[in-house]
């Protein structure tokens, strides 16, 4: 520095220090004007003319948006005490500035002007409004000329206010935003509003706010909601994809109610209604290409013209995946080529095929696969049910434990299969529009209970050998093979004698069969039968009604005779 600019500064800093001196102003509580001296570490040394300097922290500039202090401004400052422990007088660069800030509030309020808030969060009674950093209360009747259920469109956005009451000593300041509507209504821009809101009429708004359902936009006095349905012929999935806060649009007034004043828009009405006949433009059973928009859990959306989608159902894209979601086969930006399954235009709704545009692989499978041919193919899951089998690029086959094999129960005869064998088998059944296809390994053989059972008719009187004794009869065996049971009941004529344990292993016992049970694959006999129907015999040849023979009498002589023939036989 110069000597020339050394004398400048000192004649400017006393002239300063006389001025503040004569001033009288300088006392605890006020703003003044101080020079900043010299810059510190942490802090800038600012004299205000008394006889000691005071500090203010550096932060404070760059916290108020100032920047970096330098020697020789000139700021105003907040004399918060004369004098503190170290005789020094203590500085607020901060406090100046919201003093300046309530000055220029108070002139606002008294001259009635407007003032910029934005509303950040409900409290009792009403609402906090930011004022420039100040704290303000906005009273709930005092927000709207109407009531308002939905608020989004309102909070944490700048919007004019009116200060109504302001309390310096206390902080408080109470504003309202019903004020800045009605001097609007007043003025007539509302009214003359109203008079346009006629449904089918065009308006021009500002895009005020954006929510998940659609967007709030200011007309000039009065929000109108653009619901997201009425975006865009196409599907929308956020109303931010098309829509961005501040911008202006032009609208189509859909609906108006005067009573509540509610405005409801549009803006796809703007352009013509792709479902304008589209009976004419597509048939059903026609062949459509596309663009996959859109993919959910339960299809996928193909636009197949401007602002038209059809829905490809999950059971429609594939053939022979069962279940699959809709993104394991498609990609939204995907080129498709569909088949129209179904167009509604009352609902509005098209209905397309995916698979319809390739072969049925069902259809040809079951006409190289007639019921009967022999397969092989590999297991590819077991379950507690049966084996799926492979027989085809994309076909499995189900053999159902019940069907591999004749002797063994489903369980015991799935146990002894492992993922990955390969398995023979024969086909059952081919169900083309289920697609199923069912298969059996017993089949590949004749069924051994039917060659067991060919001779053996009900009522005739089969020898059968005991196998087993259970609590509610005996199994038993034929000598053509056949399993049969005889229940408890059945053992005797003689309930005396209806007991299982009268019988043993190996044992050969005579019965008369009662019924052919394919289902158990068992025929159910009875001793007891049998023993009634020698009786009937007995009494038929040795005696009668009239020859007063007992029972005793008639069954000891056929055994007589019995003897007789065997001793003559000898």
């Amino acid at each position: 520095m110069t000597n020339i600019a050394k004398e400048e500064h000192i004649e400017n800093f006393a002239e300063l220090l006389e001025q503040s001196f004569a001033s009288g102003n300088l006392s605890q509580g006020s703003v003044v004007k101080g020079l900043v001296v010299r810059l510190e570490n942490e802090f800038a040394i600012v004299d205000v003319g008394l006889k000691s300097e005071g500090r203010i922290s550096r932060r404070e500039f760059m916290m108020d948006g100032s920047g970096e202090p330098r020697v020789g401004d000139d700021i105003d400052v907040y004399v918060e005490r004369m004098e503190d422990k170290n005789g020094e007088i203590v500085l607020s660069r901060e406090r100046a500035l919201r003093e300046a800030l309530w000055l220029e509030l108070e002139k606002n309020h008294k001259n009635n002007e407007q003032v910029v808030g934005q509303i950040t969060q409900r409290v009792k009674g009403g609402f906090t409004v930011n004022v420039r950093g100040i704290t303000a209360f906005l009273p709930g009747s005092q927000l709207d000329i109407r009531p308002i259920r939905d608020l989004d469109h309102l909070m944490n956005i700048d919007q004019p206010f009116m200060i109504v009451k302001m309390d310096r000593p206390r902080g408080n300041i109470v504003v309202s935003r019903r004020a800045i509507l009605e001097q609007s209504s007043n003025n007539g821009q509302r009214a003359e509003l109203l008079e346009s809101l006629a449904e089918g009429n065009k308006v021009i708004g500002i895009v005020k706010n954006i929510t998940d359902y659609g967007a709030f936009i200011d007309l000039g006095g009065i929000d109108g909601l653009l619901h997201v349905t009425d975006l865009s012929w196409r599907r929308v999935d956020h109303p931010s994809d098309i829509l961005t806060i501040g911008s202006k649009i032009e609208a189509v007034v859909t609906r108006y109610n005067k009573e509540t004043g509610r405005v409801s828009l549009g803006l796809k009405q703007l352009e013509n209604d792709p479902w304008e006949g589209v009976a004419d433009k597509f048939k059903v059973g026609e062949k459509v290409k596309g663009k996959v928009t859109n993919i959910a859990d339960f299809g996928a959306f193909v636009e197949i013209a401007p602002g038209l989608e059809g829905l490809i159902y999950y059971t429609e894209l594939t053939w022979t995946k069962k279940n699959v979601h809709p993104s394991k086969i498609l990609n939204v930006g995907d080129e498709v080529e569909t088949l129209v399954l179904d167009i509604d235009t009352e609902k509005r709704r098209i209905s397309l095929g995916l698979k319809q545009c390739s072969d049925n692989p069902w259809e040809i499978f079951a006409k190289n696969h007639p019921i009967g041919t022999e397969i092989e193919g590999t297991i590819r899951s077991i379950t507690e049910f049966g084996l799926f089998v492979g027989v085809g690029e994309t076909i499995d086959g189900m053999i159902h434990k019940d069907d591999i094999s004749w002797d063994k129960s489903g369980d015991e005869a799935i146990a002894e299969f492992k993922k990955g064998d390969t398995v023979k088998a024969v086909i059952r059944e081919v169900d083309v529009e289920r697609g199923r296809v069912s298969l059996s390994v017993k089949h590949l053989e004749k069924d051994p209970f039917e060659s067991s059972v060919r001779e053996l008719k009900k009522g005739s009187v089969v020898s059968c050998t005991v196998t087993a004794l259970q609590d509610t009869g005996i199994d038993v065996v034929t000598a053509s093979g056949a399993q049969g049971f005889i229940r408890k009941a059945d053992l005797s004529r003689d309930r005396a004698e209806q007991r299982t344990d009268r019988f043993a292993e190996g044992e050969k016992v005579d019965a008369i069969i009662l019924n052919v049970d394919k289902n158990s694959r068992k025929i159910i006999l009875s001793i007891k039968a049998r023993e009634v129907e020698e009786e009937k015999k007995a009494i038929a040849e040795y005696g009668g009604t009239g020859s007063g023979a007992s029972l005793g009498d008639i069954l000891g002589a056929a055994i007589r005779e019995a003897d007789l023939d065997i001793k003559g036989k000898k």
